[in-house]
């Protein structure tokens, strides 16, 4: 299986990770907030360094492409690139909402069997980032940016159990009040549950281009502007 650094820095929390055959063998993570630029770059190095003094060659990057801040995801995505080029390896690129997911997965076993994940992203005023999946993790929604209101969610929460989490489904617990609404706190994005998701990516050729590959806010502006423009 294939050695991988892992970078999230898509909200308040940066961490770093290295997996290899299956498991993360190293990971640093900061909680201070705003510290990005400088704790990103040097839990990188300790990575990188932990790699080489155990002789394991390094054969991806994998980053968090966002949704989630701005000023996060253009460091995240810098460093990742960088680090890619700089050592001839593939680049990854992880949807932060699909990675949100994977914590749910791991550590919540009284999710029902056909229960859909809504992971939230917390936009502004009562706008969420958001998008549907199945415990397979096979989209059911795309992501989007939604107003909540006490209708959202109505027609699935009909059907079948919801499960909301991420920091921005505290906002929409008053509103969605459904039985099959159920509210999950404290799951992050962290570099350490990125592996499942890069390795199956990376085994699928779903690969990001070193050069042009960017954070989930700019893929809209870069589809209608020629390359040799950006």
């Amino acid at each position: 299986m294939p050695c991988i650094l892992h970078i999230e820095t898509s909200q308040s929390v940066c961490s770093v990770a290295l997996s290899q055959d299956g498991a993360v063998i190293f990971h640093e993570e900061d909680r201070k907030g705003h510290w990005h630029s400088v704790k990103c770059g040097l839990f990188a190095r300790d990575a990188l360094s932990f790699a080489e003094s155990h002789a394991i060659p390094l054969d991806a990057v994998a980053v968090s492409e966002g949704p989630g801040s701005y000023t996060g995801l253009r460091i995240g995505f810098s460093l990742a690139k960088g680090v890619a080029y700089g050592r001839g390896v593939s680049l990854v690129a992880v949807p932060t909402l699909e990675l949100l997911c994977v914590p749910v997965l791991l550590f919540h076993e009284e999710i029902s069997e056909d229960a859909l994940l809504a992971p939230m992203i917390d936009a502004r005023r009562m706008e969420v980032y958001t998008a549907l999946y199945d415990r397979s993790l096979r989209l059911v929604e795309e992501p989007r940016a939604e107003v909540m209101g006490e209708s959202s969610f109505c027609d699935i929460l009909n059907e079948r159990q919801v499960c909301f989490f991420g920091d921005g489904a505290g906002k929409c617990r008053g509103l969605l009040s459904h039985p099959n609404a159920l509210f999950i706190e404290g799951i992050e994005p962290l570099a350490k549950y990125m592996m499942p998701l890069a390795e199956r990516r990376l085994m699928g050729g779903e690969t990001a281009d070193v050069a042009y590959g960017a954070p989930f806010y700019l893929k809209e502006f870069q589809a209608t502007v020629p390359r040799r423009l950006i």
